[in-house]
C-alpha cells in the first residue's frame, strides 16, 4: 500500500508549479509516495502540459489530470476521486503556490503516526511581510484552517459523503472551513504538525492594502456562508447581526483614529470582515477566485 500521494491542485501558474514539483522532487523521504496534478484550466491547461514533459523523468510516479469545471471545490474533489483509486494510506495536499520543506512529508507521516488524527495541518510560511505566517505548535487542535497544506486519512475521506467539498463554494472559498466543520461534526480528530512546514509566495497583487481589505471581506463572506449553512434558524443569524453591529461599533473609530497610521490596516480589515459578513448575511456572494494572482 502506498504511504501517500501528494494532491496539487493549479490553475493558470505554470512558473509556480515547477517550483513545487523541483521541491517535491527533492524531498528527503523513503516513504512510497506519487504525485497527482489537477489542472482546472481545460482551455489551456498549462500545468497538464508542464506535468506531462517531465513526468518520465520525475523521482517518484508523476500524472495529471484536468478538472474541467471550474472551481477550488471541483478541482479538490477531482484530486481525491483519482487519488482514491491508487488506496494510499494518505493524501497529502499542497496548493500551487506554495512548496514543502524538504522534511514536509516524513514530519506529516511521524505526526499522524503520533497523534492518531484523521486530518493534519502543517505550518505555512509566507516569503512577504503583508501576509501572516499560518504557525501552531504541534499536537491535537480543535479546528484546522485550510487546505492548503494538509494530511488527510484515507479511510477519513471514504467514510465521508460525496462531494467532499462542496461546489457551492467553488470561487468564493470557504470550502476548506465548509470541509472541516463537516469533518469535526462527524468526530473526527485534528492535529497540527509544526514540522510539516510548506512556504507561501505573496505576488505583489496581494501585498497591498486595497487586496487585503478585498480578502478580509471574502473571508467575512465565506465564513459567515458556512456558519448558516450549518446553523440554520433565526437564532444563529440574530447571535451574529449582534457580533457584526459590535465590530462595525468599535471598529469604526479604530479606524478612522489609526486612518494616518501604519496599523491601520487592523481595524480596517475587522471592518471589511464584518461588512462580508453582513453581505452574506443579505444573500450575496464574493467570487474571490475568479481572480488570478501569481504565475
Amino acid at each position: 500500500m502506498r504511504d501517500a500521494v501528494i494532491c496539487i491542485p493549479t490553475f493558470r501558474r505554470p512558473r509556480s508549479l515547477a517550483r513545487l514539483l523541483d521541491a517535491v522532487a527533492a524531498l528527503e523521504t523513503q516513504a512510497d509516495i506519487a504525485v497527482l496534478v489537477a489542472d482546472n484550466d481545460a482551455e489551456n491547461h498549462a500545468g497538464l502540459d508542464l506535468v506531462t514533459a517531465r513526468a518520465a523523468g520525475f523521482r517518484f510516479p508523476l500524472q495529471a489530470v484536468i478538472a474541467a469545471q471550474r472551481g477550488i471545490a471541483q478541482v479538490r474533489n477531482t484530486l481525491i476521486a483519482q487519488a482514491l483509486k491508487d488506496r494510499p494510506r494518505f493524501i497529502a495536499m499542497i496548493d500551487d503556490d506554495e512548496w514543502p520543506d524538504a522534511r514536509w512529508i516524513d514530519a506529516f507521516l511521524r505526526a499522524a503516526t503520533e497523534t492518531g488524527a484523521g486530518v493534519l495541518q502543517g505550518s505555512v510560511l509566507f516569503n512577504h511581510p503583508a501576509q501572516a505566517d499560518i504557525v501552531r505548535a504541534s499536537g491535537h487542535t480543535l479546528m484546522l484552517q485550510g487546505a492548503g497544506n494538509l494530511l488527510i486519512r484515507r479511510d477519513v475521506l471514504e467514510a465521508m459523503p460525496q462531494p467532499w467539498f462542496d461546489p457551492a463554494f467553488a470561487l468564493s472559498g470557504g470550502e476548506d472551513r465548509d470541509f472541516f466543520v463537516r469533518l469535526q461534526q462527524a468526530g473526527v480528530a485534528f492535529a497540527w504538525s509544526d514540522e510539516a512546514r510548506c512556504f507561501g509566495e505573496v505576488p505583489e497583487s496581494r501585498a497591498t492594502l486595497s487586496w487585503m481589505l478585498a480578502r478580509a471581506y471574502s473571508i467575512g463572506n465565506s465564513d459567515m456562508r458556512v456558519l448558516l449553512k450549518h446553523r440554520a434558524g433565526p437564532m444563529p443569524r440574530l447571535a451574529e447581526f449582534a457580533k457584526i453591529a459590535a465590530t462595525l461599533a468599535l471598529a469604526a473609530p479604530a479606524a478612522l483614529l489609526l486612518l494616518a497610521s501604519p496599523w491601520r490596516r487592523h481595524p480596517l480589515e475587522k471592518l471589511c470582515r464584518a461588512t462580508g459578513k453582513l453581505a452574506a448575511l443579505c444573500g450575496a456572494h464574493h467570487q474571490e477566485y475568479a481572480v488570478i494572482h501569481g504565475e
